[in-house]
């Protein structure tokens, strides 16, 4: 199974864009999507953005995300 993360497009050099995800910075391959633009949202799995997706949509992943990281907070706190 892949998972990827939305991620925001900072900044572009040549095939190597800096993305950044609540505050994280990160450098990643955008070879798979040259239409990116500085702005767009991304995909990335395993340092590689995977496809270009609307802000909703990042917004949406980033969401559950977060849930996700609460509720395995949640379960932590109770064992």
């Amino acid at each position: 199974m892949c998972i990827a993360v939305a991620q925001k497009v900072l900044k572009i050099d040549g095939d190597v864009a800096e993305t950044e995800l609540n505050g994280l910075k990160r450098r990643v391959s955008i070879s798979m999507v040259p239409d990116v633009k500085i702005g767009d949202y991304v995909m990335v799995h395993a340092g590689v953005a995977i496809s270009i997706v609307d802000k909703e949509t990042a917004e949406e992943d980033l969401k559950l995300w977060e849930e996700m990281e609460e509720a395995l907070r949640e379960s932590f706190k109770q064992n």
